[in-house]
């Protein structure tokens, strides 16, 4: 599930060395500015049109994980690629958790291979999303996080791989530092101190009780009279503090700790 990530105002020192690419975002931070229109600056300056970082909190990035995203694209589309799951499909995420590899891509990489492919890429594309670079980040702690520059140019040519080549450099440099001094900062403020080891809620306990009797999200929800939104937060909430995977390790966990009986 995406959770959104609001850029506020932090005041941090990094320590060693740091490229002059991150120079405006630090000077911006210190003045307690916002620091968007940054953003923003930098993606153009790289040869892009919208920004996106993403991180997932739990081993590998899937509909069900723990995942903040910022991005510079409208809201819209992050909902609606959490509402269809794409990232149970986008092949940028598949190819970068594979073999962690850079992704530079168009219309061309990936169409033709299969048809809820091309309806994701024509979905992307009417959010102004039609080619770009993708940077695979593994930070200190092991969690996988994605930096993402996108186009609305549909074709790389041999013109605007050149650009791309001429600031890669750079590229590579602002992914680890963006992560590093100011989201790994802000992530913690947005999630709080570690959850796992507190207790569940009574209302956690009984979302955790029904999936152990075999019932999915949507019957939860009726049973409970709750949206499957927040069957789905309750559960996100349940895993960071049982330390589980998934809902099926969470549920294992919890009878051998007695937490419930089913």
């Amino acid at each position: 599930m995406l959770r959104p990530l609001k850029l506020t105002p932090l005041q941090f020192k990094p320590a060693g060395y740091v490229p002059p690419i991150v120079h405006p975002l630090l000077a911006a931070a210190a003045k307690g500015l916002d620091l968007e229109p940054i953003i923003r600056s930098i993606t153009k300056s790289f040869g892009f049109d919208a920004f996106m970082y993403g991180i997932c909190l739990d081993p590998q990035p899937a509909a069900e994980a723990r995942q903040f995203v910022y991005t510079t694209l409208p809201i819209e589309w992050v909902q609606r690629y959490d509402k269809c799951d794409y990232i149970d499909i986008d092949p940028r995420i598949r190819a970068m958790t594979d073999a962690s590899l850079p992704i530079i891509w168009d219309q061309q990489t990936f169409r033709g291979k299969a048809d809820r492919l091309d309806q994701f890429f024509d979905d992307a594309l009417k959010h102004g999303i039609a080619s770009g670079i993708s940077l695979p980040i593994r930070d200190a702690r092991g969690r996988f996080a994605v930096m993402a520059l996108n186009s609305v140019i549909l074709i790389n040519d041999e013109i605007r791989l050149q650009q791309i080549n001429r600031n890669f450099g750079e590229i590579m440099l602002f992914a680890q530092y963006f992560h590093d001094l100011l989201m790994t900062a802000l992530l913690d403020r947005a999630v709080g101190p570690i959850n796992q080891g507190k207790p569940l809620s009574p209302r956690e306990r009984e979302c955790l009780v029904l999936v152990a009797r075999g019932l999915a999200s949507e019957d939860i929800s009726q049973r409970m009279s709750i949206t499957v939104r927040t069957v789905q937060w309750h559960f996100d909430s349940v895993r960071a503090k049982l330390g589980a995977a998934n809902r099926q390790e969470a549920v294992a966990l919890a009878i051998k700790r007695g937490i419930i009986i089913v």
